[in-house]
């Protein structure tokens, strides 16, 4: 039996990992701590789980409570932390609470893992494949370079170093995961996936940065925590320390996921229209998984269509849970040309 720490439990990727682990894991204790943002919601757990009050505790709170944290990461074997701000786009309208959360907050749970080194066996630390910005080469390895290029992508990499400074400085038993692009069920629809899939069904525009050129590696969300799960799983002595990208080593292009979309859904590819390229958008993401082949036996994931019309299919048969959080669906930010427009 083991107790699991899971800070932003509540959101797109830590609410799908509490499913994942409760439902194979169910002798170990889940603690969720979450500041139910915008983009968290407990309805995202199932109420199965959250009334199992033996096996599942929630903690509504901020990971810069360090009074709080301190008291939940005591009591934990295993924290994996996922809490962070995430939308590229809201943090062009409004960064500073990315590097509140993101950071200090960041700083506050591996604060509170140092005090309690002699219980808490390992920590998974969420970064993102944003830290590498567009790919210098590919498909681009743990050591591609880190040049992030928004506001989000730098509080994710000045998360990621300080991990890493933990690491070197005190033998810390962390390990970095950094996930490429994510896609599936329960995410906000500020996400591209759920985006273009909730406007073709209400026959709506599908509204494509620049050319739709720009390519990112996905990977369906259930593919993920199988991956971290792993992670946890293999010998301490083969992760500490070290960073794994999480992908699925393809990429496809943002044009191309929407036609594929509304031709799922029957809907003519008139419905794209294009608008201005995003500030600080990042021309291509290709991750390389051999490292992660390699320690702990990774696959490639399901391809990518038959991901989609999975999700495609949650969309549908949820329409409820979409339509509460519909009028977040796009921010308003001025683009390169100085225009405001809605992204």
């Amino acid at each position: 039996m083991k107790t699991l720490l899971i800070t932003g439990g509540a959101g797109f990727i830590g609410s799908n990992f509490v499913k994942h682990w409760y439902n194979k894991y169910p002798n170990d204790k889940i603690i969720v701590l979450d500041n139910l943002t915008y983009a968290g919601n407990a309805d995202n757990i199932p109420k199965s789980i959250r009334n199992n009050n033996k096996k599942f505790e929630f903690w509504y709170g901020n990971v810069n409570n360090g009074e709080l944290v301190d008291s939940l990461v005591s009591i934990s074997d295993i924290v994996i932390h996922f809490a962070a701000e995430s939308h590229v786009a809201r943090s062009i309208f409004d960064n500073k609470i990315f590097f509140e959360t993101d950071v200090l907050g960041t700083q506050t749970i591996a604060t509170a893992i140092l005090k309690n080194y002699k219980t808490v066996e390992r920590f998974i630390h969420i970064s993102t494949s944003e830290v590498y910005g567009t790919a210098n080469y590919e498909p681009m390895d743990e050591e591609h370079p880190l040049n992030p290029c928004s506001p989000y992508a730098a509080a994710k990499c000045g998360a990621d170093r300080l991990v890493y400074s933990f690491i070197m400085t005190y033998d810390f038993p962390a390990v970095i995961v950094r996930p490429f692009n994510q896609y599936g069920p329960n995410q906000h629809l500020e996400k591209v996936v759920p985006r273009f899939i909730t406007s073709a069904l209400k026959k709506e525009k599908l509204t494509v940065h620049g050319d739709g050129k720009s390519r990112r590696d996905w990977l369906h969300v259930e593919d993920t925590c199988e991956r971290l799960e792993l992670i946890i799983n293999t010998p301490l002595d083969k992760v500490k320390g070290e960073v794994f990208n999480i992908g699925s080593g393809e990429s496809i292009q943002i044009i191309d996921i929407a036609k594929k979309i509304l031709r799922e859904l029957g809907r003519p590819e008139s419905l794209i229209t294009f608008i201005g390229d995003r500030p600080g958008q990042v021309e291509c993401h290709v991750s390389s998984i051999e490292k992660a082949k390699q320690v702990f036996g990774m696959n490639s994931g399901r391809d990518f269509d038959t991901g989609l019309k999975q999700t495609i299919q949650w969309y549908q048969d949820n329409e409820d849970w979409w339509r509460r959080i519909e009028w977040m669906k796009n921010i308003k930010i001025k683009s390169k040309t100085g225009e405001w427009e809605l992204h």
